[in-house]
């Protein structure tokens, strides 16, 4: 009885240190502040959120540079993640992060869909060079991006909302989120990386 109390006692503390020290990094690495407060295009896609991610990285090189790699994004025959194509494929996404410019994605559509796993994503706000935001078609996952160039410098945002209408998605969602800063990051800065290297 004594060992159960004890693990009881430390899946609290582990608890209330994830909720008050360790959430909010998680959900906005790289995003200030005010970022990860303000509104920004697409939220008007799913008002009342749940659950928000904003994770955000400075690239430099111009919007038009970053634009191409955003547009592109999604399983095969687009352009993949950037990520860690090994554990979306475990997942039986079909990533396969390309190193190159698809000309064939580069001219996007609003209504236009893409997969991800049991998602099926459709393009709902297209705002060239500055937005872009997908939405599932249950309504419960909006995914947006937003440059802001900044004389030649880009700040990319990708924010993340869902709706959990459940008690068991909100807290099956709590170990996902340190798995999506995980390969969140890493997009990021693979988003960064072939962007800069158009410059």
């Amino acid at each position: 009885m004594r060992l159960w109390r004890v693990a009881v006692a430390v899946a609290g503390g582990c608890g209330a240190a994830y909720f008050f020290l360790l959430r909010r990094p998680i959900l906005t690495w790289g995003a200030t502040v005010e970022e990860a407060a303000r509104r920004l295009p697409g939220d008007e896609l799913l008002e009342d959120a749940d659950g928000v991610s904003t994770r955000a990285i400075d690239i430099d090189a111009p919007a038009s540079a970053v634009w191409p790699w955003i547009v592109q994004m999604g399983p095969s025959p687009r352009g993949g993640a950037y990520t860690y194509d090994w554990i979306e494929n475990l997942l039986g996404l079909n990533m396969h992060s390309a190193d190159r410019v698809l000309r064939e994605f580069q001219h996007p559509q609003i209504g236009d869909t893409i997969g991800f796993g049991s998602n099926r994503m459709q393009l709902q706000l297209l705002e060239p060079e500055r937005a872009l935001a997908w939405r599932s078609e249950d309504g419960n996952w909006v995914w947006t991006f937003v440059l802001t160039d900044e004389q030649g410098h880009t700040r990319l945002l990708s924010r993340n909302r869902f709706r959990l209408p459940t008690a068991m998605a909100r807290i099956g969602m709590l170990p996902m989120e340190p798995g999506s800063l995980l390969m969140e990051r890493k997009m990021l800065r693979g988003i960064k990386e072939r962007a800069e290297r158009l410059v």
